[in-house]
């Protein structure tokens, strides 16, 4: 890899730039700077594996990339119809790129369903490629076709690609051992295979996966590699592809590095590894599972001989209690949950409050309220992170902005729940923890130093002489109180739920007591140290955009959109919700107009209002999905004319 350098703003269409042609043979390559190709069928079709070995070829190839899996809620939705359509969508460039992308230059659509899903997301010229053998008259009446798109016109704006995929995958497999039915199966491979020819993707790794994933059943295996190579051959014989493309690596978009695609999930799980290591202590994770933070637990379960302790409870409330336990035995305690699972928590999450033990709650939000959309994004849990706990029960806010800021975001709650002695809110969602993009693997020595001193004797003198230990007697600087390991001797002392005394940690009712802890537990939290907001803002604009969690690269793409076309516009994105950065304020105040876009209501737009009285515009969507860049272009640019 080279070093880093300025890349090519993102084009607002949706089309391609800088287009070359050579010939080789009888086929053209044609080379593009980006694409964006979508995966479509019934979600038992497999687009998310064909979408993530595509993904991980593409990574490989070293393009830059980003991911957005969608898929129902329900295990096996019903075939054929429009709500059991699952696809997944993969933006890769030659250079720096920062979303999914708006529209899809390319539909693989399996069945009927899928295509009609589909269709408004694709901008005029874009290639379908279809299988023709789902589009029987009953699959095409389910979801509400009258005649055959592929024959009435419907399709004339765009690159129709008909292929009977499920004929040519028997056909591709007619000599191993397997019904039609099993056969049937593979042709999500034969697709793979097709694309992987059309743009140029390596194939080793797909076969290297699948002979893994099917090592017990070699025959499965072969089977599905043999489809794959019967895609790729297909592209490469007949006439209907008389084209294929090239994308080059995106060399100048990465530091050098050793790099790897990566999920939010599974950073954020790497990220846990590390800090627990960084601390030298034990991580444990209780937890239940919950869609879409499941994946953590999964990967951390894995994970044993790096000292990590995976317990799945009963429920919500058995996960973080065990959590807050291990806390207290001086363990990096971490419980993981969606939205649904941060109400059920939120009592123990006022007891670690109350203990002032150091506790990570990861919450992967989702669409709500109750269970709402499971398998569906949303930012909408700020509010309830912050506030939805009863009596006065500060906890420090941080938020990741891609899937690979997960791993230092991580890192970054835990140095706050350790240095702080406090449970600290890790707000990711689903978009960030299923979609992947290319991560820098660290070196050791530029991980941060979280090394913790527990407690290991008296810390106060008494008016008498006597040296006693007071779990309450807090470091000046941080207002942290001494962790003290459980069977420590002499460090006994009092934990439950009911108000300490400052200090020796007593059972008090005393009003002024109690008065002093509240005002001293939230000076705590106002006197985290977090970085100042950083403002890019290169032309001096009166127009700021302000994002927090996975806005950033819908945001990041528009501003980018927007200079391009020669407009002024500035751009902070916070990390840390609570506290505020020490200069938001000012930030704030220095520009004549404020944008918030939330995928939520206006969360947080409603605390800048409330804590600077700067009359932020919202702008929000609730609608399970991302924003697009040239949505927030529109917006952004109405703002900047007003």
């Amino acid at each position: 890899m080279t070093s880093q350098v300025s890349s090519p703003a993102e084009q607002a269409d949706g089309t391609v730039v800088g287009e070359q042609r050579k010939p080789v043979g009888a086929k053209d390559v044609r080379r593009l700077d980006r694409v964006i190709i979508r995966f479509a069928g019934d979600s038992g079709d497999g687009m998310q594996l064909t979408g993530d070995r595509f993904t991980s070829e593409t990574a490989s190839f070293g393009n830059d990339l980003s991911t957005l899996p969608n898929f129902p809620a329900e295990i096996r939705a019903p075939a054929g119809t429009l709500p059991g359509v699952s696809s997944f969508q993969l933006h890769f460039a030659d250079h720096d790129i920062l979303t999914p992308g708006d529209a899809p230059n390319v539909l693989v659509a399996m069945n009927p369903a899928a295509l009609k899903a589909n269709t408004d997301d694709l901008p005029r010229g874009a290639e379908i490629i279809v299988n023709t053998d789902e589009f029987t008259k009953r699959a095409m009446q389910k979801v509400g076709y009258t005649t055959s798109p592929l024959e009435d016109g419907s399709l004339d704006g765009y690159h129709l690609h008909p292929v009977p995929l499920t004929t040519l995958t028997v056909e591709a497999l007619k000599d191993f051992d397997l019904t039609r039915k099993e056969a049937e199966r593979s042709k999500n491979m034969f697709a793979l295979g097709l694309l992987s020819w059309m743009y140029h993707r390596p194939t080793e790794g797909t076969e290297k996966f699948l002979r893994a994933k099917f090592a017990k059943k070699p025959d499965i295996a072969a089977a599905n590699i043999a489809a794959y190579r019967a895609g790729w051959n297909f592209g490469e014989t007949t006439e209907d592809f008389a084209v294929s493309y090239e994308v080059a690596p995106a060399a100048r978009a990465f530091p050098p590095g050793t790099y790897r695609n990566i999920s939010g999930n599974l950073a954020l799980a790497y990220g846990l590894i590390a800090a627990s290591r960084q601390a030298d202590l034990p991580l444990f994770l209780g937890s239940y599972p919950i869609t879409p933070a499941s994946d953590i637990l999964h990967e951390l379960s894995r994970h044993k001989n790096f000292g990590v302790r995976t317990f799945q409870a009963e429920d919500e409330i058995a996960g973080i209690g065990a959590a807050l336990g291990a806390a207290f035995g001086g363990s990096l305690a971490v419980t993981t949950t969606s939205g649904p699972g941060v109400a059920l928590k939120s009592e123990t999450i006022g007891l670690a409050v109350s203990l002032e033990l150091p506790l990570l709650v990861v919450d992967i939000q989702r669409g709500g309220p109750s269970t709402g959309l499971p398998t569906k994004t949303e930012q909408a849990d700020l509010l309830q992170a912050m506030y939805g706990r009863n009596g006065e029960a500060p906890v420090p806010v941080i938020a990741p902005r891609t899937p690979a800021d997960c791993f230092d975001a991580a890192l970054e709650a835990a140095r706050i729940a350790l240095a702080y002695r406090t449970p600290v809110f890790l707000l990711s969602d689903g978009y960030l923890a299923n979609g992947s993009e290319p991560w820098r693997i660290p070196e050791p020595d530029e991980l941060p130093d979280l090394t913790v001193q527990f407690a290991h004797g008296p810390n106060h003198t008494l008016d008498d002489g006597t040296e006693v230990f007071w779990p309450y007697k807090r470091d000046p600087h941080t207002l942290a109180r001494p962790w003290a390991v459980p069977g420590t001797p002499g460090l006994e002392h009092r934990i439950g739920g009911i108000e300490k005394q400052d200090g020796t940690g007593n059972i008090s009712y005393d009003p002024a007591n109690h008065d002093h802890m509240v005002r001293t537990r939230q000076a705590k939290i106002d006197g985290i140290d977090v970085p100042d907001v950083e403002v890019d803002d290169p032309d001096g604009a009166k127009t700021l955009v302000l994002g927090w969690g996975s806005t950033y690269g819908p945001i990041t793409a528009a501003v980018r959109r927007l200079r391009a076309t020669g407009e002024a516009v500035a751009q902070a994105h916070l990390r840390h919700l609570n506290p505020f950065p020490g200069n938001l304020g000012a930030v704030l105040k220095s520009y004549d107009t404020v944008v918030i876009p939330e995928m939520n209501l206006g969360q947080l737009a409603t605390l800048v209002r409330a804590k600077y009285l700067v009359d932020a515009q919202s702008y929000n969507q609730v609608n399970g999905m991302p924003f697009k860049a040239e949505q927030l272009a529109t917006v952004l640019k109405e703002a900047i004319d007003a």
